[in-house]
């Protein structure tokens, strides 16, 4: 029970230190993307001119602006959507439900007369609680909201009271999750003996595609222990070449240094071999880092963090507890022959 309310105040606090900025996101300490409200006063203004296409009024936006190439080019981050092209969508679609734009095609939008009307009134600014002034967004609102159960907060009313668009929040939610996970994953390892430590080794390799059988690999790994090396895992099925691996439970604090990355490739280089593998659950030193990047064995070197995330990505001491998905419009399926 006490773990529980460790872990759920750790994403409490997580989520009270992600901050959206109103009006702007922050990249490297740069004011720069408005957010997907502050853009619908400009994306209107350019639907009034006629029809318009996202990327069209993506450029012109960002020339308006004076947006750099790499504003231009940011990417979400799944990597599938550009958070300019991202925002200007959801500026027009919720335009769109108070009836100021309309889509007179598949790709196009444009000012209904409302927009235009809108427009002629000189508004400071449109977001959301501009388009509470219109039924048909108030309807949207409500209807979204409908059948949820009462202890259930409204997801539309969520997102439209937010400056970030709902892939903006997924992915801020997703990030918070992670974080909170790859650190209850740390510490349950280190709370663990240095021998469980070795077996997540073993099992993350294997399942990353080492070691042939995770038979195999738990008769090599952890085996060795001389000579500076933990262990030795195949780097293929056919045990083709070998990988030779050195792990370290330290505590947060007890970083490793370059003494004992060195004392690790000394070890490469009595056995012949050229790759190494090593893993600890701390940190790893600049110059740590610097000597393992200079020297012509192939050295990896995995910290806590690296180590957590790869454990997530691999299914590594976790499971899946809920899966959310997200369905778009399949273009095809509306294409007339």
């Amino acid at each position: 029970m006490v773990d529980r309310v460790t872990h759920l105040l750790r994403c409490r606090d997580l989520v009270a230190n992600l901050h959206i900025t109103r009006g702007f996101s922050q990249g490297d300490g740069a004011l720069a993307i408005p957010d997907y409200q502050t853009l619908m006063l400009p994306v209107l203004q350019l639907a009034a001119q006629g029809e318009m296409r996202v990327p069209e009024a993506a450029e012109k936006i960002a020339d308006q602006l004076s947006l750099s190439e790499d504003d231009r080019a940011e990417m979400l981050p799944s990597n599938r959507q550009r958070v300019l092209h991202n925002r200007i969508h959801w500026a027009k679609f919720y335009m769109s439900k108070a009836g100021l734009v309309e889509n007179p095609k598949r790709g196009l939008f444009r000012a209904t007369p409302n927009g235009m009307a809108l427009l002629a009134s000189h508004p400071p600014t449109i977001d959301n609680e501009v388009l509470k002034a219109y039924p048909s967004f108030v309807e949207f609102l409500e209807k979204s909201a409908s059948g949820k159960p009462k202890d259930e907060k409204p997801v539309t009313k969520a997102a439209a009271g937010s400056t970030a668009t709902p892939e903006e929040q997924i992915d801020a939610a997703q990030a918070v999750l992670h974080s909170a996970l790859s650190g209850d994953l740390l510490q349950r390892i280190l709370d663990n003996s240095p021998t469980f430590f070795e077996q997540v080794i073993v099992d993350l390799l294997v399942a990353m595609g080492y070691g042939g059988t995770h038979e195999n690999a738990a008769l090599k790994l952890g085996k060795s222990g001389d000579n500076g090396v933990d262990g030795v895992i195949d780097e293929d099925r056919l045990g083709l070449d070998r990988i030779y691996v050195q792990a370290k439970r330290y505590a947060e604090a007890n970083s490793v240094g370059r003494p004992e990355v060195q004392a690790f490739v000394g070890s490469l280089v009595g056995f012949g071999a050229t790759k190494g593998v090593f893993v600890t659950t701390s940190a790893f030193s600049s110059g740590a880092r610097e000597y393992a990047n200079q020297i012509p064995q192939r050295i990896i070197l995995i910290d806590g963090s690296r180590l957590t995330d790869l454990m997530i990505e691999h299914d590594v001491g976790v499971r899946v507890s809920r899966t959310v998905r997200i369905k778009r419009i399949d273009e095809d399926f509306f294409e007339e022959i």
